[in-house]
């Protein structure tokens, strides 16, 4: 076992080395010093645990020797020792980082004592940053990459943000990180020690919004056989991120909006209200001031929640980011498989870097891992990226090229949307011209030509066309057209199709 290094500088010969063979016989491994640059050349030669100094030295000052170690070790621990009547000045060394000091004459158990607690916090603040670092690999913070001017600049904004307790409102496209950069700003904070909790408001029916969100009582419905604690209050001291807050009906803004005025919860079947102390982060990949205008989100609520708005950048707007996070990429997955990392050739790099990327960094995550689970190649080329724009994916799941035969097993992309490879066999369906099976009242429109149809209106047969080949699952549709099964429902109900 590795014995704790301390660097102890004294001017007094008779002193230095009484106190350095008492240190060696309690375990320490010590290396003395008679002055500061004795100290200085010590420090930069070898690492240590913690450091001894006198604040009077025959050359140089022990302030002088605390800035050393702050410069070149500060991860070492200080501690120092001042003669009798010059508190002041060993008072001044601890404003200045030192751990602890001592009067003259030194108890050596004493100076034991305090340097075996300085170890310990030292031990522990490593453990902490370990911990920390861990934390931020776990979250996946380690893997943003902000080369881009676009994204630099909203990673300086990110940091100051993180020093406040202001709600945070982050705006961008489907796949563009925006749970990522909400747990960046919780990790940057002051409430970084807390928990950080997260739900899809997109993703949970309203009617449980409610008791997910706040909590309930036993006994508040049937089912409630014992109480529950809500997200706000699991989150309580950390941060809670709402994402998708778009989704969230009307009814129920109003409550939210009640909880971030007030600061306090009520479970479901309670009348007692509980404080919490929570830093909101919202998140929308829809332009919630848009919401506002149509009437669909509360402006009182938009305000609160809009403090400190940030809007990320999609990816196509970062080009510098592009090779840098598809190599980062690359080398995680590769990590992940166990295998050496495949490099990109030149004519992949291209590829990647002329591709609009709709799916943004979701969408070059899947991309990649794709390539390594049907590639042992230790090179990447263009052929080996299969990579489809999505107006591509629309027109050939309205119009398949004659002779095209989609595969039965529809599942969803890396963006939400089906792609060619993987779309139900319509014709199988009766949804296209020429076959002979009698088509569902969803897919008859579906005959038109795509470039004679609106936006909108391609949306809604697509819409009705996923609900018919689920068999009207509402559950099973929003997770195939990847969107919440609220917003699945209004889209529906606008359609006059919501039974």
């Amino acid at each position: 076992m590795r014995l704790p290094k301390v660097l102890f500088v004294e001017d007094d010969a008779a002193l230095r080395l009484t106190q350095s063979l008492y240190l060696e016989r309690e375990g320490f491994a010590v290396v003395a010093a008679s002055g500061r640059q004795e100290a200085r050349r010590a420090l930069r030669e070898e690492a240590f645990d913690a450091v001894v100094t006198d604040l009077r030295l025959g050359e140089g000052s022990g302030l002088e020797v605390l800035a050393d170690v702050q410069a070149l070790r500060p991860d070492a621990e200080t501690v120092v020792i001042t003669g009798y009547g010059s508190v002041e000045s060993a008072v001044e060394a601890m404003k200045r980082g030192a751990y602890d000091y001592l009067t003259k004459p030194v108890d050596p158990e004493l100076l034991v004592r305090i340097l075996r607690k300085a170890l310990d916090r030292r031990r522990l603040r490593r453990q902490v940053d370990h911990l920390t670092q861990r934390f931020a690999e776990e979250a996946g913070l380690n893997r943003i990459v902000a080369e881009s001017p676009a994204m630099r600049a909203v990673m300086e904004r990110l940091d100051d943000v993180a020093q406040s307790d202001a709600p945070v409102l982050i705006e961008g496209e489907s796949g563009t990180g925006k749970e990522l950069m909400a747990k960046w700003i919780h990790h940057r904070s002051r409430r970084a020690s807390g928990p950080f909790v997260g739900i899809n408001c997109g993703a949970v029916p309203e009617t449980l919004l409610e008791t997910e969100l706040f909590g309930h009582v036993r006994g508040a419905f049937t089912g409630a056989h014992q109480a529950k604690k809500g997200l706000f209050e699991a989150a309580d001291g950390g941060t809670l991120f709402l994402d998708e807050v778009g989704e969230i009906s009307p009814a129920f803004q109003i409550k939210l909006l009640r909880t971030l005025q007030e600061g306090t919860i009520r479970r479901v079947g309670s009348v007692k209200e509980t404080s919490v102390d929570v830093r909101l982060i919202a998140a929308s990949n829809q332009n919630v001031a848009q919401l506002v205008r149509e009437g669909r989100f509360r402006p009182d609520l938009y305000y609160r929640i809009h403090v400190v708005p940030i809007v990320l950048p999609p990816l196509r707007e970062r080009r510098k980011d592009i090779l840098p996070l598809a190599r980062a990429v690359l080398e995680r997955l590769s990590r992940r498989m166990g295998r050496k990392m495949p490099t990109l050739t030149p004519e992949a790099s291209q590829k990647l870097l002329d591709y609009p990327w709709p799916g943004n960094v979701r969408e070059l995550e899947n991309a990649l891992e794709r390539v390594l689970i049907f590639s042992r190649s230790e090179t990447i080329d263009a052929p080996a990226l299969q990579l489809e724009p999505l107006e591509e994916t629309f027109r050939l799941s309205l119009n398949p090229s004659p002779g095209h035969s989609p595969p039965r097993d529809f599942k969803k992309s890396s963006d939400g949307m089906p792609p060619d490879s993987k779309i139900l066999d319509a014709q199988n369906a009766g949804m296209f011209p020429g076959t002979s099976n009698t088509p569902r009242q969803e897919s008859a429109p579906m005959r038109h030509n795509a470039s004679d149809l609106s936006l909108a209106e391609v949306e809604r047969r697509h819409i009705l066309w996923v609900l018919a080949q689920c068999g009207h699952n509402k559950t099973k549709a929003a997770e195939i057209l990847g969107i919440g099964t609220n917003t699945l429902w209004r889209k529906l109900k606008r359609y006059g199709r919501e039974t």
